[in-house]
C-alpha cells in the first residue's frame, strides 16, 4: 500500500521514552501508534460519542511488518484505512511513515514506509461479554469515509 491510498493520517509525536538503547523507536511502540491513530480515525468518522461498553471493540489479530527503523527526531505519520468489513469484525490497515530529508539540500524529499500493520477488530458488548454485529451506522460511515 501507498500513503496516497489513505484518507486518514495522524502525526505521531516520538517521545524520548519510545527510543531504546540502540537509538531507534522500540518495536513495541508501533502498536501504540496504531492504537492512537485508530482512536483518532473513529473520532473523525463517527463524529459522536460511542458507548464503548455496548459497542466495544476487541482486537482479535494483529500483523506487523517492520521495514525501516524510526528515530527520535524523525517526522512520523500513521495512516489508517478500513480494508475489510465483515458482520462482526473489520480490518484496519496502518502505515507508519517518515519523511526522509535530502542531505545535500536539507529539504524533505520522500515519505518512506517504516512499518505496515493489519488489525482485525471484533465488536463486543462488554456488558454481556458477547460479540455483536457491527452497528449499521458504523458501516455506513466507514464506507462513506473510505469511498467504498
Amino acid at each position: 500500500m501507498n500513503p496516497k491510498d489513505f484518507k486518514h493520517c495522524l502525526k505521531i509525536q516520538i517521545r524520548y521514552k519510545d527510543v531504546d538503547k540502540q537509538g531507534h523507536v522500540n518495536n513495541a511502540n508501533h502498536l501504540s501508534y496504531f492504537e492512537n491513530a485508530r482512536i483518532d480515525y473513529f473520532k473523525q468518522i463517527f463524529k459522536k460519542p460511542i458507548d464503548w461498553n455496548k459497542n466495544g471493540l476487541i482486537i482479535a489479530h494483529i500483523e506487523l511488518d517492520y521495514k525501516q527503523p524510526i528515530f527520535l527526531e524523525d517526522d512520523v505519520n500513521c495512516y489508517t484505512k478500513v480494508t475489510r468489513i465483515g458482520t462482526k469484525s473489520f480490518e484496519l490497515t496502518n502505515l507508519l511513515t517518515k519523511i526522509k530529508n535530502d542531505a545535500s539540500t536539507g529539504s524533505a524529499s520522500k515519505e518512506t514506509i517504516c512499518a505496515e500493520g493489519k488489525t482485525v477488530i471484533v465488536c463486543l458488548n462488554y456488558d454481556t461479554n458477547t460479540t455483536t454485529e457491527i452497528p449499521a451506522e458504523w458501516i455506513i460511515e466507514m464506507n462513506k469515509y473510505e469511498g467504498i
